[in-house]
C-alpha cells in the first residue's frame, strides 16, 4: 500500500485526536485495505469482513500510531493481522460446525482456484509458524507481505539487521517445508 503524503498527514492528525481527519483517512485507505485483504483471503466476502475489521482497528488504535515509521507500514501490519485473524476465526467456525459423523469435507478442486488454495495453504503455514515462533512470523510478515526492506524491518522490530535476515531465512525455510517444494518463496 503506497499512500500519498496527504494520507500520511491525515494519519498524524488523526493520531492527535482529529476526528474529521480520521474519517477522511478511513475513506481514503479503504480501497487499498480491501485489495490487500483480497490478496490474503480467497473469497471476496471474507476479504470484506477483514477490511471492515481493519478499518475498525485503525479507528480504535490510531492513537497508538506514534509516527516513528510511515503510516502505510503501520497500516500494512494492522491489515495483515486482521486478515489472519479473520482467517483463523473462519477456520475455527468451520471446524465447530463440522459434524464428526460426516466424512471430512474437502474443497472441490473444480470450484477452488489454485491461487485460492495456495493462499489458504500459506495462511495455514503462517498460523503454524506464528504459534511456534512468533518472532519469525513477525519478521516474515513485515518483509514478504508488507514488503519492507530489511533495514525497515530491523527498525520496526528494534533488532540488528543480521538478526532480521536470520529470522526471515528461518521463517522462509519453515514455510517452504510446510508448503512443500512446489512453492518457490523469495530468496
Amino acid at each position: 500500500m503506497a499512500l500519498d503524503e496527504t494520507t500520511e498527514e491525515l494519519a498524524h492528525a488523526a493520531a492527535r485526536g482529529d476526528h474529521r481527519s480520521l474519517g477522511e483517512l478511513l475513506r481514503r485507505v479503504e480501497p487499498d485495505v480491501l485489495r490487500h485483504c483480497g490478496r490474503l483471503l480467497p473469497y471476496h466476502q471474507d476479504a470484506e469482513e477483514a477490511c471492515q475489521d481493519t478499518l475498525l482497528a485503525v479507528a480504535r488504535n490510531i492513537g497508538r500510531f506514534e509516527g516513528r515509521a510511515r503510516f502505510s507500514t503501520w497500516l500494512h501490519i494492522v491489515t495483515t493481522n486482521c486478515a489472519r485473524t479473520t482467517y483463523r476465526t473462519l477456520k475455527r467456525r468451520s471446524a465447530e460446525q463440522a459434524d464428526e459423523h460426516l466424512p471430512e469435507l474437502r474443497a472441490d478442486p473444480r470450484r477452488v482456484s489454485v491461487i485460492a488454495g495456495s493462499r489458504l495453504d500459506l495462511l495455514d503455514a503462517m498460523e503454524a509458524l506464528e504459534s511456534q515462533r512468533p518472532d519469525l512470523a513477525q519478521a516474515l510478515v513485515l518483509r514478504d507481505i508488507c514488503e519492507l526492506d530489511y533495514n525497515e524491518v530491523a527498525e520496526q522490530l528494534g533488532i540488528p539487521l543480521g538478526t532480521v535476515k536470520s529470522r526471515i531465512h528461518q521463517a522462509r525455510k519453515y514455510i517452504k517445508a510446510a508448503l512443500g517444494d512446489a512453492y518457490d518463496l523469495r530468496a
